[in-house]
This record gives C-alpha cells, sequence and structure tokens, in this order.
C-alpha cells in the first residue's frame, strides 16, 4: 500500500461522492456502458457494447464492491466484466484498457479467476495481432481508419495485459512500449499517433493532433505499468531507458508553471479543457511515486506524489460536482464532441487516484 502522511479529508469526502455518484449511474444505465454525461443534467450517453471504455466502468463496479464488500455489488461488478468478452477477438489495440482496467480490480471467491481467465484470453489474442517486425500490436481496424497505426491509447493497459503472459507476452509487451517510446524521443510535444510507412518508416498522423490532452498522460501510464511488470525480466540497460524516458516526460509536468488541468489542446487555451488527462496523469505519477520509492529515489517519489496529489485536490475541489461527477472532461475537442462533460475513465481515474492516495488499494492493482 503506498504510504500516507496524514488523513486526506477532501480526498474522503470526493471518494464518497463518487461512489454514490457510481451508484446513481448503475440505476440509469442498467446492462448498457455509459460514455459521457451531460454536465447539466447528468444524463448519460451510453453503448451496448461498451465501445473502448467499457473496461473503466467495469474497474468503477469493482472499486465499489472493494469499498462495500457487498456481494450484489460483487455480483454486478462481474457481470459488466463478463459483458466485456465481446472485444477478445476484436482487432482493436483498445483491448488494453478494456480487459487491463476491466479485470485488475477483481477480487473474491468465484470472481476473480473468472476475469483472469478473460484476461488471460485478450492477453492472448492481443499477442497474435502483435506485429515483431513494427514491434506493436497495431491500432486495429475495429474502428474504421487505416489498421498499421501507433496511438499512444493504445500503450496503457496493453503493457501489463501482455506482460501477463511469460516469455514471449513480456518481450511484446516490452517491444510495444519502447516503439511507442521511440517515436517521440524527440518530439516536443509528443504526437499522439504514427501511420507506419514503407520498410520501418513511419510519419505522423494529423489526428489527433500535437498537443492533445492525454498524449502525456497515456505515455506515462504505460510507462509506470512497464516499469512495474517488466523490470525483472529487463537488463539494468533496458529498464534504465524506459526510467529515463518516464524523467524526461515527467520533467515538464514537475515545474511550477506546469497548469494542473490541461487544456484539450495545446496552444488554444480559449478553447475547454480535459479533466480526464489530468486525472490519467495523477494515477501515473502515484505509480511512478511508488516505483522511485522502492528503488531509494526519495526525493523523486516526494515530488512526483505531491504533484498527483496537487491534482487530485484540484479535480476534487474545482471540478467535482455536487452530484460526485468529474466535469470539464473533453472527449474530442476536434469534432466538439462532449467537449466539457463527464467522462466514464475520467471519473475511474479520478477514483483510482484517490483509491491509491488514501491507501484504499495498491497502485498496480489500477
Amino acid at each position: 500500500m503506498p504510504e500516507t502522511t496524514h488523513h486526506e479529508a477532501w480526498a474522503d469526502r470526493a471518494w464518497g461522492a463518487l461512489l454514490e455518484r457510481t451508484e446513481q449511474t448503475a440505476a440509469e444505465v442498467g446492462p448498457r456502458f455509459p460514455l459521457y454525461a451531460d454536465p447539466e443534467s447528468g444524463a448519460w450517453k451510453s453503448t451496448s457494447r461498451g465501445s473502448w471504455t467499457g473496461g473503466f466502468w467495469a474497474g468503477l463496479l469493482w472499486l465499489r464492491a472493494l469499498a462495500s464488500d457487498a456481494p450484489q455489488d460483487r455480483a454486478a461488478a462481474a457481470e459488466c466484466t463478463r459483458r466485456l468478452a465481446h472485444w477478445t477477438d476484436q482487432d482493436t489495440a483498445t483491448r488494453g484498457l478494456i480487459f487491463w482496467y476491466g479485470t485488475a480490480l477483481a477480487a473474491g471467491p468465484g470472481r476473480d479467476g473468472e476475469a483472469a481467465g478473460l484476461r488471460e484470453k485478450a492477453a492472448r489474442s492481443c499477442l497474435a495481432a502483435y506485429d515483431p517486425e513494427r514491434e506493436l500490436v497495431p491500432w486495429g481496424a475495429a474502428f474504421g481508419g487505416p489498421r498499421m497505426l501507433a496511438r499512444v491509447d493504445a500503450v496503457p493497459g496493453l503493457v501489463p495485459l501482455l506482460a501477463g503472459l511469460a516469455g514471449e507476452g513480456q518481450r511484446a509487451a516490452h517491444g510495444h512500449l519502447t516503439r511507442h517510446l521511440t517515436l517521440n524521443r524527440t518530439e516536443h510535444p509528443p504526437r499522439p499517433a504514427w501511420r507506419a510507412g514503407p520498410e520501418d518508416g513511419w510519419t505522423p498522423c494529423a489526428e489527433p493532433a500535437p498537443g492533445w490532452s492525454r498524449t502525456t498522460p497515456w505515455l506515462l501510464l504505460g510507462l509506470a505499468d512497464g516499469l512495474h511488470f517488466l523490470t525483472d525480466g529487463l537488463d539494468s540497460r533496458a529498464a534504465g531507458a524506459l526510467w529515463e524516458a518516464a524523467d524526461r516526460l515527467t520533467a515538464p509536468r514537475l515545474t511550477p508553471a506546469a497548469g494542473l488541468v490541461p487544456p484539450a489542446q495545446e496552444g488554444q487555451p480559449s478553447g475547454p479543457v480535459d479533466t480526464s488527462a489530468a486525472a490519467i496523469e495523477s494515477v501515473a505519477l502515484l505509480k511512478l511515486a511508488a516505483l522511485a520509492r522502492a528503488t531509494d529515489r526519495g526525493t523523486e517519489a516526494e515530488r512526483l506524489t505531491a504533484r498527483a496529489r496537487q491534482i487530485l485536490h484540484r479535480l476534487c475541489t474545482g471540478h467535482l460536482s455536487a452530484r460526485g461527477a468529474l466535469t470539464d472532461g473533453c472527449y474530442d475537442a476536434a469534432r466538439a464532441l462532449a467537449p466539457c462533460h463527464e467522462l466514464i475513465w475520467g471519473d475511474f481515474f479520478l477514483a483510482a487516484g484517490l483509491a491509491i492516495l488514501t491507501g484504499r488499494t495498491d497502485p498496480f492493482t489500477t
């Protein structure tokens, strides 16, 4: 469990509000999956199969079940996880998001084994899609568009999912992570998406545009999980390269001038902000802090934890509505789709960040 230095009263209040909101959401959407909610009415836009976000709803239900230890809450979380099974064989790298976050928190007799089985099936399907020449699991064609893309939202979740398969799975997880890091080694800001070209060439994609709010948070989250789940199988040089990448990506975020909640699109200060990106970043920083603390990087751990706490405090005191919804999340600024809404992954990562900060969960079970 993470170390805490004092009681986080504001965090406890926000945690309670998020759980109440989860209850409301479950009652509203029933067997469907919430996607985003209107900031005024709180009414959810939902999907029947969950899209790429279904794992976050299952993850929230597991957080509720772990908090309450109520049989009915465990049953609801387990049922939601089962309804993700459709995605195991779909051609999309977002299976990492779906099946890691939808199963990692599953616990309890008769339930953990079922979720673990679903997670392993998804991991093996993703491993089968791994391209050893390109060294990545392609973005895939499930949502349309070109298949052979490297997108940063294909990094988190997929790294620990693959790493759970020994040997070949670990090698694929490391290859996938390092491919994304290599593409963005000299890019400032990092580019969200690249398209494969001839031989081993890559061309940056126009969409999402550079400066997309979730680019660095997604990379940091994948990096933190890579450092945890892969380090035992890496030599010191490979592990050092991952830490160097983490240092490079966190450095701009730890300066006094760095905003706590980023604009949805860098360079558009009058546009919407994206609280979901901030929530993702908080979880990534808390994971990195736990790793730094375990490797005698105490000062770095303190800085990372302090930054994560500041982000979470801002989200809870400035963007959490009375109904317990994390507002001001931006689904897609370019299309003006849900630009200032409650987003299901924003709720999940805020809840996960609070759970880690207050010692309710271990950093690497989320």
